[in-house]
């Protein structure tokens, strides 16, 4: 990527991201560090494809945020949904910084090793990509639709109308939407249109050799036809789909989601981490301390003693005792999730969390998104390496 193009254009990103402050400061720096591990590339496909992803995933997460917002809660008992992934408290920058690792990660250690294996040839290393060509770039495409495709599913397939099903569940049973693992028709559409914006931009800068090229590049034979673009096209789309797909899978059996029973909307974690669940019964921290209040307001002397209403019947005792605890245990509407105390369970002792899916419980969103990343790029370049017969040992430098 030419410098007068590739700095200025990093510079613009980082400015966008601190004045809408769609990420953090050392979410800044990580985008910046991405930035310019692909600009290195003599190719402007690396740093656009860097760009084109960042701008078409801001822009879905602000779509119709208003409502999705109101499908899911955050731990803390806020309005769910990441705004413009903003989280710009201190403690969550660090996983401003994860976030971007877990979708770009993958694809700076391909960039990097093709750059350098370009620079380590004879030829020009901004010479056309020949068929066969190198399968890096196959894994540097693939990282990006499927980590985009992932994108757009989550944050557009939110908005279905259907309910989504849980996609590790023999039975598809309905599960709240933003459960990790759910999946609706408009959710894997809203995926392959993600992957297709990926496609359609590494279609457009990719330098493919023309048909009546000789013998150029890596393992190169000839160039490509229409015919060739349009397979490779519409196969990466796809690819990058199947992305969004693996990514529920992942997250249905290995990140848990956790739903409110009071709403019944799933409780998001700070920064993609695990929620917390609180269990009910008699050894339970919140039943102990009702209990220890109680005995202070039946037993107790002084402030602490509850007065009874005189001609008071046994359900209104009840009634006034649970009121008095409400009281005591942070607020008289217990059920109100902006409380600082707030209840884990009802008056019956049941949890008010239950999980829903991701009972594994293994890894946080961050680890899902990367896992999911490097599995669809280094089996692009296994299904390529089989296809064109280039070896897979190629990829490493010399």
């Amino acid at each position: 990527m030419k410098a007068y193009i590739a700095v200025p254009v990093t510079l613009a990103m980082v400015y966008r991201a601190w004045s809408h402050q769609s990420l953090t400061p050392a979410g800044i720096v990580a985008a910046a560090l991405t930035a310019t591990a692909h600009a290195v590339h003599p190719w402007s496909l690396p740093f656009a494809l860097l760009i084109v992803f960042f701008l078409a995933g801001t822009r879905v997460t602000k779509v119709k945020h208003d409502v999705k917002a109101k499908l899911t809660v955050q731990a803390s008992g806020s309005a769910g949904g990441e705004g413009a992934r903003t989280h710009i408290q201190g403690q969550y920058s660090l996983s401003s910084y994860l976030r971007i690792l877990a979708n770009s990660a993958v694809a700076s250690v391909l960039t990097l090793l093709h750059a350098y294996q370009l620079r380590q040839r004879e030829q020009n290393p901004s010479a056309c990509y020949s068929w066969p060509g190198d399968i890096l770039v196959v894994g540097i495409v693939a990282n990006y639709a499927a980590v985009a495709a992932d994108t757009f599913s989550s944050e557009l397939g939110i908005l279905s109308k259907s309910k989504p099903r849980l996609i590790t569940s023999p039975t598809l049973r309905e599960v709240p939407p933003g459960t990790n693992g759910g999946v609706t028709a408009y959710g894997l559409a809203a995926g392959l249109l993600g992957s297709l914006v990926i496609v359609t931009t590494s279609v457009l800068l990719i330098p493919f050799c023309s048909p009546k090229s000789g013998v150029l590049g890596f393992g190169g034979t000839a160039g490509w036809s229409f015919l060739d673009r349009q397979r490779f096209a519409f196969a990466m789309t796809i690819w990058g789909a199947l992305g969004s797909v693996l990514d529920s899978f992942l997250g249905g059996w290995l990140q848990q989601s956790v739903v409110d029973t009071r709403s019944g909307r799933v409780v998001e974690g700070e920064g993609g981490k695990r929620v917390l669940v609180s269990k009910g019964g008699p050894n339970s921290m919140h039943y102990k301390k009702r209990a220890e209040l109680k005995a202070k307001l039946l037993h107790g002397d002084g402030k602490d003693a509850l007065e009874i209403q005189p001609a008071s019947d046994e359900s209104s005792i009840s009634a006034q005792i649970e009121e008095a605890l409400n009281h005591k245990m942070g607020g008289s509407d217990k059920y109100d999730p902006k409380k600082k105390f707030r209840k884990p369970s009802f008056g019956d002792e049941k949890p008010s969390r239950v999980v829903e899916s991701g009972t594994l419980a293994l890894l946080d969103n961050n680890e899902v998104n990367f896992l999911m990343a490097l599995t669809m790029s280094l089996g692009a370049m296994g299904v390529a390496s089989w296809f064109w017969d280039v070896p897979f040992r190629s990829i490493f430098p010399a």
